[in-house]
C-alpha cells in the first residue's frame, strides 16, 4: 500500500464496513487500484460489475474506487441507493474524501465516508428480519 494505508488500517476499514452494514441491507466495498493509469469512471464501473455489486437484492451497493497514485476517487452507488440520495450526496462525499486525501488523511477519510454511507443506507434500507451479507467485506486490490 506504499505510504497510503497500513495493514492495520486496512483491517480497521474492513471492520468499519462490517459496522456500517450492520443496520441496513446495503453493501459497501472499497477497491484500491494501483494499476490503472487513466482517470475516468469507466474502470470503476468495470470493477463494480466484476465485484457483482449490481446484483444485490435492493440494488443498494456502494463502491469506493481509489487510486492513490493517480489521486483519483470514484464513488458508485447502484440505482437503488442513488435514487434515494441523488448526485448531490455523492458530490458532497467525494469533495470531503478528496479534501482529506489532499491533507494525507487517507485512512480517516475512507473510514468516515464508509460510516457516513452506512448511516445513509440505514436510513433508506433498514434491516427487516434477517440481514444476510450479500457481498464480502474485504478490500480488493488491482
Amino acid at each position: 500500500m506504499g505510504n497510503f494505508l497500513t495493514n492495520q488500517q486496512i483491517a480497521s476499514l474492513v471492520e468499519a464496513i462490517q459496522s456500517a452494514e450492520d443496520h441496513s441491507t446495503g453493501e459497501i466495498r472499497v477497491h484500491i487500484d494501483s494499476n490503472t493509469e487513466n482517470r475516468d469512471a469507466k474502470t470503476a464501473f468495470e470493477v463494480f460489475k466484476e465485484l457483482c455489486m449490481d446484483k444485490t437484492t435492493d440494488r443498494n451497493a456502494v463502491l469506493f474506487h481509489v487510486n492513490f497514485e493517480q489521486k483519483y476517487l470514484t464513488i458508485i452507488g447502484d440505482v437503488g441507493i442513488h435514487e434515494k440520495v441523488h448526485q448531490s450526496y455523492w458530490d458532497h462525499l467525494h469533495d470531503y474524501i478528496t479534501s482529506e486525501f489532499a491533507k494525507g488523511n487517507y485512512y480517516q477519510a475512507l473510514k468516515s465516508a464508509i460510516l457516513e454511507t452506512g448511516l445513509e443506507l440505514k436510513k433508506h434500507f433498514p434491516v427487516e428480519g434477517e440481514n444476510p451479507n450479500q457481498l464480502p467485506n474485504e478490500i480488493t486490490f488491482s
